[in-house]
């Protein structure tokens, strides 16, 4: 059901529209304004999907309407009605974000595909915020404890800054959660966070993967590739599990961050890159120093701030407000809304964690599905 405001002071136009709009679809509820001050004071109280606004109309024209449009109702589609005099203004008026405009007296067709139109762009543009809002609520730090406001802490200090941060951690604590804060609370937040799992990608790969290459460099190479650094650049890179990276992957990362320039393999031309990397490992970087297999020198470049995640066992008060989370986001995705008892989450407290907080995912997720429709200490005994 798609909601339809009509701002137009003449009554005929006014009607017509309104005749046309509920003729082509059943489900358009469709209201209507005489002025542009009765359209405003209308945006205001209610939700509409498409404004169809005259441009010169009495108190408050068009334009005016218009312009308070992304304060009033962001949300809402424009599309201007106009004389024939009055095209330079219509074009004016889409410059100012009206989505199009139709002449008077309105042509069926015209006006049934351009209300069609800018109803679908509406409706992906809301779609693209929310889940914009979901993608952001995925990565959202959960909790009160003092360990975590420790990390919220850093983080406002060093997001603004282009500071390199090794993040630590055992697995499933949620250090990709802090790359992410740091990310979208820095100036880059506009640019792309490039992720790289370096744990996941073979030796052998891990080069092109990380600075591109060129057509022929080897036989699966059958056209020139973009690696992450470039992709990244005026972001951030995420090099997850860095402590897993081959020596000799290591060796370019340290010159790429030294130069601010990579060569893609089988290249010959270096690139520059402005990129502003964040790795993360659940490994002790001084024992892999110590043993050989992590360069010491890239240890210096990459730790300029150093950022350890808790694990769960040492965050348990924030237990109770990850269990509300989790179970939020699986109502969310379609599971039957149940509650979690007091007792539930005592006994979830009182347990080791040892895979964190992926561990207590799975089972708040497990619990939502076999528990009863509050979930007991029972239920946490027999399920989690």
């Amino acid at each position: 059901m798609s909601r339809i405001l009509i701002a137009e002071d003449e009554i005929a136009i006014r009607n017509v529209l309104v005749n046309i709009l509920k003729d082509e679809n059943s489900t358009f509820v469709v209201d209507t304004a005489e002025n542009g001050r009765i359209a405003v004071d209308k945006l205001r109280e209610n939700e509409y999907d498409l404004l169809i606004c005259d441009i010169k109309m009495p108190e408050l024209d068009g334009v005016d309407v218009l312009e308070r449009i992304p304060m009033i109702s962001p949300d809402t589609a424009v599309v201007m009605i106009t004389g024939h005099g009055d095209v330079e203004l219509a074009v004016h008026c889409m410059r100012m974000g009206a989505f199009d405009f139709i002449s008077k007296p309105p042509d069926l067709n015209r006006l049934l595909t351009t209300v069609r139109n800018a109803l679908d762009r509406q409706s992906l543009k809301v779609e693209n915020k929310i889940l914009r809002k979901k993608v952001k609520s995925a990565y959202t730090m959960i909790g009160v404890s003092e360990a975590l406001e420790r990390i919220r802490n850093m983080i406002d200090k060093i997001a603004p800054t282009d500071a390199r941060v090794l993040i630590t951690g055992s697995n499933g604590t949620g250090k990709e959660l802090v790359a992410h804060a740091i990310h979208s609370q820095s100036d880059r937040s506009s640019s792309p966070l490039i992720e790289v799992n370096c744990a996941a990608i073979p030796s052998e790969l891990i080069e092109s993967e990380l600075f591109g290459h060129k057509k022929g460099a080897f036989t699966s190479a059958v056209k020139d590739r973009k690696g992450k650094f470039e992709l990244a650049s005026g972001g951030t890179l995420f090099l997850d599990e860095i402590g897993d990276m081959s020596l000799s992957a290591q060796a370019k990362v340290l010159r790429a961050l030294q130069e601010g320039k990579i060569t893609p393999v089988g290249g010959d031309k270096s690139i520059n890159v402005d990129v502003r990397v964040l790795a993360a490992t659940n490994k002790d970087l001084r024992k892999e120093i110590e043993a050989g297999r992590f360069r010491e020198d890239l240890y210096h470049r990459l730790a300029v701030i150093l950022i350890h995640v808790p694990s769960l066992d040492d965050r348990k008060e924030d237990i109770p407000l990850l269990v509300e989370h989790f179970s939020y986001q699986l109502q969310e995705g379609g599971m039957a809304p149940k509650s979690f008892s007091k007792t539930a989450i005592e006994n979830l407290q009182s347990r080791s964690w040892t895979g964190n907080i992926r561990q207590l995912r799975n089972v708040v997720e497990r619990l939502m599905i076999l528990g009863g429709d509050e979930i007991s200490a029972q239920d946490v005994e027999d399920f989690g």
